[in-house]
């Protein structure tokens, strides 16, 4: 066997911790953006967040060894002595102290020169200028605590929203019961859902109940499982009973049909409302069809009295618990607002969303200081801390790069879009990642990264990053037009039918073309359905 020795150059993509935690932070939403942050202050001791600091007046020490004026020392002269206190002068050069050794640390950060760095650390324990903290410019984070006495105010406390649990078991105290039936009843309304139905059976709350407890306790015998199973059923019907007596109309229904029924019982008895129970009695699938004919056969009603009945129906709330909803749960706090500026647009960084970091400075001086691990952690200790001091400058580095990103790309999509941000939906124009991608040098899945979970704040509104993108469709003249201003198109035809002749999907069609715009009818349908609108037969009017 010949042994022998060559050369060979090759390349490979190596994925550096450094690129892997920039990767990730891209497609992170805020909510979990900020989750990480504060599971990295968590982690690292060398991250901190930054405080609020005043900035340096421009007339402060650096002006201290300019000479001066003839003029301004005669000025001076002629001013009489003021009398000085003792804790004022105190004050005075304690102040002075302070500003000249922060400034004499902020011009050894500004000379120091930026090294390449890793997280493995490369022995360097200077502070480094990227040390300082980033996002100075947002706003301090306000928890709303205020000082450890202060209580919320009446109006704060009237503002709160009041769930359907809470709402229920108001009712329920005014309510005279024993401790079993308070129980019960207690024990469904926390089953509800957030619509306020049942979705369980009495005879699975009943196991559960048994389940928590851990012994039959309501039926007096805790070796007849069964018996204790068939008596807590009992009791919780009659709890259910209550509990569908209670407002809002509707709650503690177990499907859509008893929902109805419940507050059709609450109206007043006329041949309207018989009629209304009696449809609702029947499969739903022929009142969602709205199924006229069939409904008057069935229940044994002329057709008048059948759509009087539907109207009423559809007056009804379908999901008792919605208005209870805490909507501020749903809240979208957008990564950029895009404000009118002159004739432009002016593209910021949401300054709430922007995380104020910098690496702890007192540990990293201890760091330097104590450069050989002379202080008894030894050579192995000093390495993992210097490693962790390379984390969080990374850290800070990979954050400032992701919002870089961000309003790079949304600059970007504003200057492509600049007909949606001055006429709206209706002037959306064709765009791709591809052409985004091109014209920042970026690879279209950081594009892609970018634009997911992401919030523009607009003129028109709060939409996703990706809603600024579209695919095209051919026009008459030979020209593209977005599916986005297709889909606002076709909710403006739909909103100016007439309702007792709505428009079909072939005729939506007919109306974009006549616009100039090539849609086939099973586009026209894969739009109306993706804008969630009924089709024609159940969007007419009864």
């Amino acid at each position: 066997m010949k042994q022998g020795l060559s050369l060979r150059v090759s390349q490979h993509l190596a994925l550096t911790p450094q690129l892997q935690q920039s990767i990730r932070l891209l497609q992170l939403s805020t909510l979990e953006m900020a989750q990480e942050v504060e599971q990295m202050l968590d982690d690292n001791p060398f991250l901190e967040r930054a405080e609020e600091i005043a900035e340096r007046e421009t007339f402060g020490l650096e002006q201290t060894d300019v000479p001066v004026s003839a003029g301004e020392q005669i000025a001076e002269a002629a001013l009489p002595e003021a009398p000085v206190s003792l804790s004022s002068s105190l004050e005075s050069t304690s102040a002075s102290t302070d500003s000249a050794d922060g400034d004499g640390l902020e011009s050894k950060l500004d000379g120091a020169t930026p090294v390449e760095e890793s997280w493995e650390g490369d022995g360097t324990v200077e502070m480094a200028p990227d040390d300082s903290e980033w996002g100075g410019d947002a706003p301090a984070r306000n928890n709303g605590s205020g000082d450890s006495d202060e209580t919320a105010s009446a109006a704060d406390l009237a503002r709160a929203p009041v769930s359907l649990q809470d709402h229920l078991h108001d009712q329920a105290r005014c309510l005279r019961l024993s401790d079993e039936d308070r129980a019960a009843l207690y024990f469904l309304i926390e089953s509800l859902n957030d619509d306020g139905y049942l979705e369980e059976s009495l005879a699975e709350l009943a196991d559960a109940w048994l389940h928590l407890s851990g012994t039959p306790q309501l039926a007096g015998d805790p070796n007849d499982a069964l018996e204790a199973r068939e008596a807590l059923e009992q009791r919780l019907a009659v709890a259910l009973q209550l509990l569908q007596h209670m407002e809002p109309s509707g709650v503690g229904a177990r499907d859509l049909g008893e929902c109805l029924r419940l507050q059709i019982l609450e109206l007043r008895n006329t041949a309207e409302a018989r009629a209304a129970l009696a449809i609702c009695n029947q499969p739903l699938e022929l009142m969602a069809k709205r199924d006229v004919k069939r409904l008057c056969n069935l229940c044994g009603i002329d057709d008048e009295t059948a759509r009087a009945a539907l109207g009423l129906i559809a007056r009804l709330e379908p999901k008792p618990g919605r208005r209870f909803v805490d909507v501020e749960r749903n809240v979208v706090v957008p990564d950029v607002i895009v404000t009118r500026a002159g004739r432009g647009f002016k593209v910021i960084l949401n300054p709430d969303v922007m995380p104020r970091l910098r690496v702890h400075d007192v540990y990293a001086n201890a760091m330097r200081q104590n450069r050989g691990g002379r202080d008894g952690g030894g050579e192995a200790g000093h390495a993992a801390m210097q490693q962790r001091l390379q984390e969080a400058r990374w850290f800070i580095k990979n954050i400032q790069q992701r919002f870089d990103t961000i309003l790079r790309v949304s600059s970007a999509i504003v200057e492509r879009q600049r007909n949606f941000f001055m006429h709206g939906e209706l002037a959306m124009r064709p765009l791709v990642l591809r052409e985004i991608a091109d014209e920042l040098g970026l690879h279209e899945s950081t594009i892609s990264r970018v634009t997911t979970a992401k919030y523009m704040a607009t003129p028109f509104g709060t939409y996703e990053l990706k809603y600024f993108f579209g695919s095209s469709l051919g026009t008459e003249t030979g020209g593209n037009a977005s599916s986005t201003a297709v889909r606002a198109l076709l909710k403006q035809f739909i909103a100016a039918e007439e309702p007792a002749k709505p428009l079909s999907d072939n005729q939506l069609s007919d109306l974009l073309r006549e616009q100039g715009i090539e849609c086939a009818r099973r586009t026209v349908a894969k739009y109306r359905e993706a804008l969630r609108i009924a089709p024609a037969n159940l969007r007419k009017a009864l």
